[in-house]
């Protein structure tokens, strides 16, 4: 994707955070710095008071339980600080966007691994209303050490899988530098409580249709005595989950498909293995040529389904075109 030229400077809010709600109340829109936390006391200030001398007046930290004074430094170096009532970095942006007044929300990371020169990067997109939600793609400026080699190769197998499952190709759907409207968040259904979040804003993303822009930026290892959060190992393997639970409804054919596709093959394998006992040794295998067959029958009805579900999924996307082109021609009308 080509580099976007920065905007002349960032939007700032006159009346603070408690400022009148909506777009239309005001001529340029607002903009909320998002900085969840926990344990992040070696960088939070330099986080918080990068953004307040970029010109980001609003900085929102939601901590979640920090032991090391995180929510202290914080709260010194200008960002209004709440503490998190439930737990992980899912519920804590939940939580924050639900009590941020501003129009747009920027998102990031308290470890200083995204540069806070990026912001007007990352806003242009939506300021320029060519999309609602933005992503930062760490892959296009990535420093050395800033990321294992497990984790790149994590990374990759994750965006590919989440192309070929949701058909969007986002280049970066784990990154933790987004801009969002306000208005589009909240049109998402979102459950993750912990890392899947990323994962499951860029599904809804998908998923609504939300107008999604992805921009280059620098990712930078943590500084030193800065201890990550995430867990690869436990951590990726709910990501993935997450990724197959919400093909259930933006793409039943694969979540049905790949399970009936699974089960066919290995009802064929056993149904092999006991055809070429009885031919070879004259052994029959009861019991396993009925598996064979379950399995078999099993998987048909699941790709059965998954097309079925995929057809039905086709025609309700084609009636909510339908009844969204209906309302864009009562608007012109009345107008």
């Amino acid at each position: 994707m080509t580099e976007r030229s920065p905007p002349t400077g960032p939007p700032s809010d006159p009346d603070g955070p408690d400022g009148p709600d909506g777009p239309d109340d005001r001529e340029d829109p607002t903009v909320c710095v998002l900085l969840p936390t926990l344990n992040e006391a070696e960088t939070i200030e330099e986080v918080v008071s990068g953004y307040i001398d970029a010109g980001y007046e609003q900085v929102f930290v939601i901590d979640g339980g920090s032991e090391d004074g995180t929510d202290e430094l914080a709260a010194a170096a200008g960002a209004d600080v709440r503490q998190q009532s439930g737990s992980g970095k899912g519920q804590a942006v939940r939580e924050a966007v639900e009590a941020i007044t501003a129009d747009i929300v920027l998102m990031a990371d308290a470890d200083a691994t995204y540069d806070v020169e990026d912001a007007d990067r990352m806003l242009q997109p939506i300021l320029e209303g060519e999309a609602e939600h933005v992503i930062g793609n760490r892959f296009a400026d990535m420093k050395p050490d800033a990321m294992t080699r497990f984790n790149k190769i994590g990374n990759r197998i994750i965006n590919a899988a989440f192309t070929a499952i949701h058909g969007k190709r986002y280049r970066d759907i784990l990154s933790g530098y987004r801009a969002f409207t306000t208005e589009s968040f909240r049109q998402f259904r979102l459950n993750a409580d912990g890392f899947g979040i990323e994962t499951e804003m860029a599904v809804e993303c998908a998923k609504r249709g939300i107008d999604t822009a992805v921009v280059p930026i620098t990712y930078r290892p943590r500084p030193h005595g800065s201890d990550t959060n995430l867990h690869p190992i436990r951590d990726g393997g709910i990501i993935f989950l997450e990724l197959y639970r919400k093909a259930k409804t933006n793409n039943p054919l694969f979540y049905f498909g790949s399970v009936g596709a699974v089960a066919t093959a290995v009802g064929f394998v056993l149904g092999l293995y006991v055809i070429y006992d009885w031919v070879v040794a004259g052994i029959s295998h009861e019991v396993i040529a009925i598996g064979s067959v379950a399995g078999v029958l099993f998987g048909v009805q699941l790709l059965m389904f998954g097309v079925l579900s995929d057809m039905l999924l086709s025609f309700h996307r084609e009636q909510l075109d339908r009844i969204d082109r209906i309302g864009d021609d009562l608007d012109e009308r009345s107008e």
